[in-house]
């Protein structure tokens, strides 16, 4: 009998089980573009629980075992800055990245402040990008900040200011 995938807040005593999966799943992306010093594989636990404290976390499930997370937070500009959505390489290509995507931008909604959705990405992450355009995020800016790394920023208008704008 196979388990299914919850979702839902990421809570204190998670971030160390985030942690692991953040560094497991930044491999790829280091050896991507030949830096294995990016800030992913580099933050601290504290730093983790801060970023947790602070905005919006959400962690994905199976049974026990955390597979997936997203975190994020709104800026004083009313930016909702959605980052490091990660999920287990063999959980990978089975839709968990965009269920988490959509559960944060639904948390994202509730909140007035946020006027509009943004992350970023690598230049060479294909598949990041291609999930990021097929949900309605367009590229905004792009930054050279090494020498094989552009970080592409991706936005789109908030889902409640959406709504306002339409009634």
């Amino acid at each position: 009998m196979g388990m299914s995938v919850t979702i839902s807040a990421a809570a204190a005593q998670d971030a160390e089980h985030i942690l692991k999966l953040q560094y497991l799943c930044y491999q790829t992306e280091a050896e991507l573009y030949g830096d294995y010093g990016i800030e992913p594989l580099t933050q601290s636990l504290e730093s983790l629980r801060a970023e947790i404290a602070l905005g919006h976390a959400l962690v994905a499930r199976l049974g026990d075992e955390v597979v997936a997370s997203v975190r994020g937070r709104v800026d004083e500009g009313g930016t909702a800055r959605i980052a490091k959505l990660i999920v287990h390489p063999r959980m990978q290509r089975h839709g968990l990245g965009g269920r988490l995507l959509d559960a944060i931008e639904e948390r994202f909604a509730g909140e007035p402040a946020a006027k509009r959705l943004q992350l970023f990405t690598g230049h060479r992450s294909e598949s990041n990008l291609r999930l990021y355009r097929s949900r309605g995020y367009v590229q905004v800016s792009s930054e050279q900040v090494g020498p094989r790394l552009t970080l592409v920023t991706l936005e789109k208008e908030s889902e409640a200011r959406a709504y306002v704008a339409s009634a």
